[in-house]
């Protein structure tokens, strides 16, 4: 999932669900900047324990499929991010939950920006919610355990 960062260590990334802050931890250690990381968390004590480890990081206690209404009220400055981490099982959600969260996520993206997708269900290419957006690559993570899909997605430049 840090392969896909972006170069640009000024651009901000967006993470979804990063529970205890096992990527989190890698996205860092790829180059990516504390102050440059806004993570949702939905559990308060998850989001506390990301704080600790991670005091310059920007992390909101919320819902992520609330996150436009999350990022203006806590990081009015914040227009677009390069880059949306996300480990949410979207398998599990609503179509039109799902649907409803990538129209979010799509409008907080900046042109071309990706979208890196963990999924445990490796048979599916595509996770729910994608549609609008370019497949660049999904690959089978074998030695995980258990093994997962990561799917990067790109936003079309062209309005949707």
């Amino acid at each position: 999932m840090a392969n896909w960062l972006p170069l640009d260590p000024d651009e901000f990334v967006l993470e979804l669900g990063p529970g205890t802050g096992a990527v989190t931890q890698v996205l860092f250690e790829r180059g990516l900047r504390q102050d440059r990381l806004v993570a949702i968390e939905k559990s308060p004590k998850l989001a506390g324990l990301l704080r600790e480890r991670f005091p310059r990081a920007h992390v909101i206690t919320g819902d992520a499929c609330q996150l436009d209404k999350l990022l203006k009220r806590h990081l009015q400055q914040l227009n677009q991010v390069a880059a949306v981490i996300s480990s949410l099982p979207l398998k599990n959600f609503a179509p039109e939950a799902a649907d409803s969260l990538a129209r979010k996520i799509r409008a907080v993206l900046r042109p071309a920006g990706t979208w890196v997708q963990y999924s445990y269900h490796v048979w599916n290419r595509r996770s729910q919610g994608t549609s609008r957006f370019q497949l660049l690559a999904s690959d089978v993570v074998w030695w995980n355990v258990p093994p997962a899909r990561v799917s990067v997605y790109q936003k079309h430049c062209e309005a949707l």
